[in-house]
């Protein structure tokens, strides 16, 4: 059996370093959840770039965290997912932002692992271009937005 594990975005992180974040509470119940669930809880080395720009490396709880390199395969996939959002970028109402590079390269990367089934993040922009591309491509991950408390998420009482 293939363990599971959770993809964790450089918007979770934003939010669960900094306790007067609106959504750190959410952020704390995930990560308190899948610690007493026994679920990998990953970084990839591409929010650890994209945390580094704000913040700094010794922040992150990396004792908690699997840290997720980005391959070949994943580069391969991502080229692939990329092609199709700028093929439909129109279709897509994002706000002002750079389109994909990053998102997809996530994707790709929670996409290509047999391990990972969550990816989590707080980021709609980013939601935007998941539901794109799981329409076509039925991504093998779930996306899960940080707004949603992890008991409702994975239907739990919250006591």
């Amino acid at each position: 059996m293939i363990h599971k594990a959770a993809l964790l975005d450089t918007s979770f992180f934003l939010r669960f370093l900094n306790d007067e974040d609106p959504l750190f509470g959410n952020a704390d119940g995930y990560f308190r959840y899948f610690i007493r669930n026994d679920i990998t809880m990953m970084i990839s080395t591409i929010s650890i770039a994209e945390y580094c720009v704000g913040g700094d490396f010794s922040e992150l709880p990396l004792r908690n965290l699997q840290i997720a390199p980005f391959n070949i395969d994943q580069a391969v996939r991502t080229g692939e997912l990329a092609r199709h959002v700028f093929k439909q970028k129109g279709k897509l109402k994002l706000l002002e932002r750079n389109i994909i590079p990053n998102d997809t390269k996530l994707f790709a990367q929670a996409d290509k692992s047999e391990q990972i089934r969550y990816y989590i993040s707080s980021d709609r922009e980013s939601k935007k271009i998941y539901d794109l591309l799981h329409e076509v491509y039925k991504l093998q991950f779930e996306f899960v937005d940080l707004s949603i408390p992890h008991h409702e998420y994975f239907g739990e009482l919250n006591i």
